[in-house]
């Protein structure tokens, strides 16, 4: 049966690591929206055997391709082998524990409208609630745009990450203009890199400015793989003084690790 939602020149990339189930949910939801696209890709970066096995049992259910590797070798090979494999002109990236709403396909729909019709380099459908970005400026259709302000008074961190691994659209042939994931790096590191490199190149950017098109971990059907510290989460004063100079730190770093790049 096809699709009640068809999006032919869209490529569905999903990265994927020990999360079999997980893939399983964001596949079996895609399903239930009737959301179609020209080939879903599945890059995964050396799963265990039980959770390639049952990779494989679900390519035969959805019919998606699968890219794999020998050995775990970081987000970002993972993100690279996997769009080098993309052959449509539009990449929708979704990681594997995410899942789309209800109201995702008709939104998508324009944000393939505003990528074919201008000049955006990607598209964005989720951000963290306790980490919204700090200057959007509304745009058309529910997008806002994402506002790079590099003035020293503009100290919101968050404004370095227009780029995101979450959710997004994008063009297919993103690396001639922002080059690739740098690999051998932690997930945070090369996300991060990923951020700078998107700013220095002058990349555009809109995100959804109403509710979250796709959710993350909705069900917490499996752990995280990324381990990340619980200092950044307490509320306590010593260490909410910390961190704010820590980010006020981060913000001056970034800064100069920009003008460095230039």
């Amino acid at each position: 049966m096809s699709a009640k939602y068809q999006f032919d020149r869209v490529t569905m990339l999903v990265t994927h690591y020990n999360r079999s189930k997980s893939l399983e949910h964001l596949l079996k939801r895609c399903t239930e929206e009737s959301l179609g696209f020209d080939e879903i890709v599945v890059s995964d970066d050396g799963s265990k055997p039980a959770h390639l096995n049952y990779v494989k049992e679900l390519q035969a259910k959805y019919g998606f391709r699968l890219i794999t590797t020998p050995v775990n070798k970081g987000l970002g090979n993972n993100i690279n082998k996997g769009q080098d494999a993309v052959t449509s002109p539009y990449t929708l990236y979704v990681q594997e524990d995410f899942e789309p709403t209800p109201e995702f396909a008709v939104n998508f729909n324009n944000a393939v409208n505003l990528m074919d019709n201008e000049s955006w380099d990607m598209i964005r459908f989720y951000t963290f609630p306790w980490a919204p970005f700090p200057y959007l400026q509304n745009y058309k259709y529910g997008y806002a745009k994402m506002l790079f302000k590099p003035y020293v008074w503009h100290m919101n961190h968050l404004k370095f990450r227009i780029y995101s691994d979450h959710p997004h659209l994008r063009r297919s042939n993103y690396f001639e203009k922002f080059g690739r994931y740098v690999e051998g790096q932690r997930g945070d590191p090369t996300e991060y890199n990923m951020c700078l490199k998107f700013i220095q190149k002058g990349g555009k950017a809109l995100m959804f400015n109403g509710p979250d098109l796709f959710l993350h971990e909705a069900g917490a059907i499996e752990p995280n793989t990324m381990v990340r510290s619980k200092w950044k989460l307490s509320n306590s004063l010593p260490i909410t003084t910390l961190r704010r100079m820590y980010l006020v730190g981060k913000v001056v770093n970034s800064s100069m690790q920009l003008k460095r790049m230039k």
